[in-house]
């Protein structure tokens, strides 16, 4: 049987991320997509324009439907928006066993705009990271989850520290926000430290790389990978899109999901 793969995000009009981003990552890694819609935006690259939370109870049908009736292999979750959708879908993946799960915490689009609010990040520090296999923040969102400046590498390590000790199994701190020289991501699983570093390419076409990271890794992880082994290969993935721009619209353009798949199939 296919690997069958949920997100629970929301909608970007332009394409490049949330739930388009995330489902186009699942085809191409050859899983079965599905969705569970918490917002619906409406965005291009040159920034979000207007966000409609849906009702907590929107995404708790969607999640019901998909989870009594296709089943779920692997899980994440992305733009949640507030903090009663938050605790809805936390519940949900509890009551359905939704795992391994991955938690995306979205906060702020590339363009700046806010898409989490402040009861919400609290939310998520008590109902959801405690579920997730591996949690994946940029620095900024790392930064404000954990009330630290992320300047140096032994921060970043604190910081990875307060993720496992919040619950959450694994953490990957992303490094694209950095200044080094390289795009270097933390793993942390408890236990050991690992850096996964990529060229840094100087380039706007970066929208909705962190929803294709992590979709990237549940995809991986539906298909009987290691967190590890997941992370790693989700990281080659997001590094061959980046890498192969697009070139769409007049801000920051969309990466470029199909790059992995004809990068392997060129070998």
């Amino acid at each position: 049987m296919i690997a069958r793969t949920l997100t629970i995000a929301g909608s970007d009009s332009g394409g490049g991320a949330g739930i388009q981003a995330d489902i186009k990552t699942f085809q191409e890694l050859e899983t079965f997509g599905m969705s569970a819609i918490t917002a619906i935006t409406a965005q291009n690259t040159l920034g979000v324009q207007k966000v409609y939370p849906l009702a907590p109870e929107a995404a708790a049908e969607q999640i019901h439907s998909v989870a009594t009736d296709l089943g779920v292999d692997a899980t994440k979750t992305g733009m949640l928006a507030t903090a009663d959708i938050v605790k809805t879908v936390a519940q949900k993946i509890r009551e359905f066993g939704l795992f391994p799960l991955v938690v995306d915490p979205v906060m702020v689009s590339t363009s700046g705009h806010v898409l989490l609010d402040e009861d919400a990040r609290i939310v998520y520090k008590k109902e959801l990271i405690p579920l997730a296999s591996v949690v994946t923040p940029n620095l900024p969102e790392a930064e404000v989850l954990t009330g630290l400046s992320l300047a140096d590498p032994d921060s970043r390590r604190q910081a990875a520290r307060m993720f496992v000790e919040w619950g959450a199994k694994a953490v990957v701190i992303k490094g694209g926000h950095g200044n080094e020289s390289t795009a270097d991501d933390l793993y942390y699983d408890g236990e050991e430290f690992s850096v996964l570093s990529a060229p840094r390419f100087d380039t706007k076409q970066t929208h909705g790389t962190g929803c294709t990271f992590s979709a990237a890794i549940t995809a991986f992880l539906a298909k009987g990978a290691s967190t590890y082994d997941a992370v790693k290969q989700a990281k080659e993935f997001i590094t061959a899109a980046i890498s192969h721009p697009l070139n769409l619209g007049r801000g920051h353009g969309p990466t470029n999901h199909f790059a992995y798949r004809h990068r392997r199939e060129n070998r």
